[in-house]
């Protein structure tokens, strides 16, 4: 039977299984950080509150799970029912991400030279990984994490996305805008300013659909 208990337990057994924090699993889906707090489980007057479909989508999203290993979780099983889903993707630096050889023209993993990193989350058979060097996403992804992107797969406004230039330029910031001429990307980094790069300076756009922490 769903009950508010078990929904919110659930939420609690994803953030373990991924090995992050209510806080943690709240920011990684881009939402508030006190979004899951135990203290918003319960209205001022001790009414029971729930959360809404659209924050379980997005954690659903942002960790890789599955609706069904979801609904395990709520059924009271935890976070060890589910054996977590492993698969070795392609890994490079940023760096040599930016080196010729490694991709094609559309952003798909080519040649030789990569490292494989075993890691607990869907993904394509294209997709791979990108360990994140400097500061431009604090705080949402800090130095050596791992990133892991999906070239091809749609994008809109707000995803996070890794943009390669043609002049060897990688970077990963958030899609503001993309249109025929030009791409808009957003640094969440004051420190680091918006790119506006014209798509013929674009060798490829990839989304970042899981990211470690």
């Amino acid at each position: 039977m769903l009950s508010h208990d078990r929904v919110w337990a659930a939420i609690d057994a994803l953030a373990e299984r991924y090995s992050l924090s209510a806080s943690g699993l709240a920011r990684r889906a881009g939402l508030d950080s006190t979004a899951f707090n135990k203290s918003k489980r319960l209205s001022s007057d001790g009414r029971p509150r729930w959360p809404s479909t659209e924050s379980l989508a997005k954690i659903i999203e942002a960790t890789g799970a599955s609706l069904e290993e979801f609904t395990v979780l709520v059924e009271g099983h935890g976070p060890s029912a589910v054996p977590p889903p492993r698969m070795a993707v392609p890994l490079l630096g940023f760096a040599q991400a930016g080196a010729g050889g490694f991709f094609d023209d559309a952003g798909y993993p080519s040649g030789q030279g990569w490292d494989l990193v075993e890691l607990p989350a869907r993904a394509a058979e294209t997709s791979y990984a990108l360990k994140v060097q400097g500061d431009s996403m604090l705080p949402l992804y800090r130095n050596g994490d791992v990133l892991i992107v999906e070239p091809g797969a749609p994008t809109r406004k707000g995803d996070r996305v890794v943009v390669k230039t043609t002049a060897g330029e990688v970077m990963a910031k958030v899609l503001d805008r993309q249109t025929a001429k030009s791409v808009v990307l957003v640094s969440l980094n004051p420190a680091h300013p918006d790119r506006d790069i014209p798509m013929s300076e674009v060798e490829w756009v990839a989304r970042i659909v899981w990211a470690s922490q």
